[in-house]
């Protein structure tokens, strides 16, 4: 057996070995060693402190306050839910906090284990506080599905890929050898990378417009926050297959779509909407 096949079936088996099953969706999600939230955790609760550090943090006003209470009420939402599917017990690592930042970007962000962060600039297009549960809902749902671990994980087997086509082209001439691996990059990227990413994203609204209904806000508002971005936006975004989001009409429509849905999930737990 030559070189060649014998690192293809070692990447083959370590994707076969290395998946978890994500609680939300029972989908097999690829965690590679060495992604493993003992590993990842400490990591990112050194650099979240660091970006605050380096930040204005907001504390003490309304906003803030507003971004706490609805991110508490979110992560209730998400141990209801694991709880009450067989998952007592997930989160047990997580060190959830929530910062409010002073800063004109329409974003906001959770990194792994709970660590969420909204920006000032993104207020006006949530505009109320079912607007920032539907954000912060898809932002939690971003730590709660392991979406950093599998990026990670991705990457590496990104890397892992060139080295295997480097391998592969390694008899080839050099004007041949690069323009494999030009091809390879770009191939992987727009093939492999940003569908990743844009599946990550349309999964991060499916469980956050569960959670947000769960945590008692009416899931539909999770559709007019996509409304206000796009019409932010005003067409001004590149084409959705170069893009590591859904387009904001995809997003619209796939949300849309979610909202009886995430109803009768909230319905389990007793909360219901008019």
């Amino acid at each position: 057996m030559n070189n060649k096949i014998k690192f293809s079936l070692l990447v083959i088996l370590a994707v076969i070995i290395s998946c978890a099953k994500n609680p939300f969706t029972g989908k097999r999600t690829l965690a590679l060693p060495g992604t493993e939230n003992s590993s990842l955790f400490p990591m990112v609760f050194t650099q979240y402190d660091q970006f605050l550090s380096e930040n204005k943090v907001v504390t003490g006003t309304a906003d803030a306050k507003r971004i706490a209470t609805i991110g508490e009420k979110i992560k209730v939402a998400a141990e209801r839910y694991l709880n009450a599917n067989g998952n007592a017990g997930y989160l047990k690592d997580y060190q959830w906090e929530y910062n409010l930042v002073d800063d004109p970007t329409v974003n906001a962000w959770c990194m792994p284990g709970g660590k969420i962060v909204f920006y000032t600039g993104i207020l006006p297009i949530c505009k109320d506080d079912a607007g920032i549960a539907a954000v912060m809902g898809h932002e939690v749902a971003h730590a709660l599905a392991n979406h950093g671990q599998q990026r990670m994980s991705a990457g590496l087997l990104q890397q892992i890929g060139q080295v295997g086509v480097a391998v592969a082209v390694g008899d080839k001439d050099p004007q041949t050898q690069n323009a494999i691996m030009q091809a390879y990059g770009i191939g992987s990227q727009l093939g492999g990378m940003l569908p990743f990413s844009r599946a990550h994203e349309s999964e991060a609204d499916m469980i956050g417009i569960y959670l947000m209904a769960i945590a008692g806000y009416e899931p539909s508002n999770a559709v007019g926050v996509w409304e206000r971005m796009s019409a932010m936006s005003n067409g001004q975004a590149p084409p959705e297959i170069l893009s590591t989001h859904p387009s904001n009409e995809t997003r619209i429509k796939n949300l849309t779509a979610l909202v009886p849905q995430a109803k009768v999930e909230a319905a389990k737990f007793g909360v219901t909407f008019k």
